[in-house]
């Protein structure tokens, strides 16, 4: 959740440090850990209206008296709107403009680059910094998640935070690491407070993940979590339902083998779903023995 300083009118301003530190705590509580900006800015404050132009009314028409014509409306002055309330492209439009994106990038570095100067999704606006990939992209197995949280937000690196020790660590239990593994998400911006990424803005950073998936072309794609899963091989049945065995993917050049299964977080919250990860592990690793 983001917070951008403002005060609501009329109260006062020479509160007590206690009182700062108390509101502070209150706001966390709440899930505000990001500022829009180093200035306050009154959302609530109105954008001036600017009168409409009356054109004098004709004068009756009478014997020995032409009425006066009215004069042509004058063109309403435009608006100075602040760029924070400027309206986003439409989805379907951004949609489309990705598409034609990401299908252009010849390699990694270069979808990187698109995305960085990409404008079409409105997460980038609030996001610290874009969240695209860590690991090897040489790797026979990528990791995707479906967005980034806190950490990642601030180190500009997917799974750091607590989900990423306990993914480093479900990795090390199969032989693997960062450095033989290669892993990004879905959505590469952090929705403000964490919360769940819209379908609306889920579809316009899809066309990216696929590319990127394409690009690295691994063997094996795990999807973490039921919305990774869900988002990426096209299913609607729940996590626990479809995770512990292979779905084929399409990366546009081959179909490859994917695997979805819960994600960190919700091990974090569910101790008990780490037994049928590490049965789904047993199954990655088996398969990344057997020869490419």
């Amino acid at each position: 959740m983001l917070y951008d300083g403002m005060q609501a009118p009329g109260l006062m301003t020479n509160f007590s440090p206690s009182y700062i530190r108390d509101l502070l705590a209150l706001h966390v509580e709440a899930g505000v850990d990001a500022a829009l900006g180093d200035a306050p800015v009154n959302r609530f404050a109105a954008v001036p209206a600017v009168p409409r132009p009356v054109s004098p009314a004709p004068a009756l028409d009478r014997p020995g008296h032409r009425g006066t014509p009215a004069e042509p409306n004058t063109p309403r002055p435009a608006l100075s709107v602040p760029a924070s309330m400027i309206a986003a492209q439409a989805p379907d439009e951004a949609v489309m403009a990705a598409r034609e994106l990401a299908r252009t990038a010849a390699s990694l570095d270069e979808l990187r680059a698109m995305l960085e100067t990409f404008e079409g999704c409105p997460l980038k606006r609030t996001a610290t910094r874009l969240v695209f990939a860590d690991g090897n992209p040489r790797a026979r197995i990528m990791f995707v998640g479906e967005a980034p949280g806190r950490d990642e937000d601030i180190q500009g690196l997917p799974f750091v935070g607590r989900s990423g020790r306990l993914l480093d660590l479900m990795m090390a239990a199969i032989g693997l690491d960062r450095g033989s593994a290669y892993i990004g998400n879905v959505v590469p911006w952090r929705p403000p407070g964490n919360r769940t990424p819209t379908p609306q803005e889920t579809a316009i950073c899809l066309p990216f993940i696929r590319r990127q998936i394409e690009l690295a072309n691994p063997d094996f794609l795990i999807c973490l979590g039921g919305p990774s899963a869900q988002t990426l091989l096209g299913v609607t049945e729940g996590i626990t339902k479809i995770r512990g065995r292979f779905h084929p993917y399409d990366t546009g050049s081959r179909t490859i083998r994917a695997m979805p299964t819960f994600h960190p977080a919700y091990l974090l919250r569910t101790p008990l779903g780490k037994r049928l990860v590490w049965r789904d592990l047993l199954e990655i690793e088996a398969a990344l023995a057997q020869p490419a």
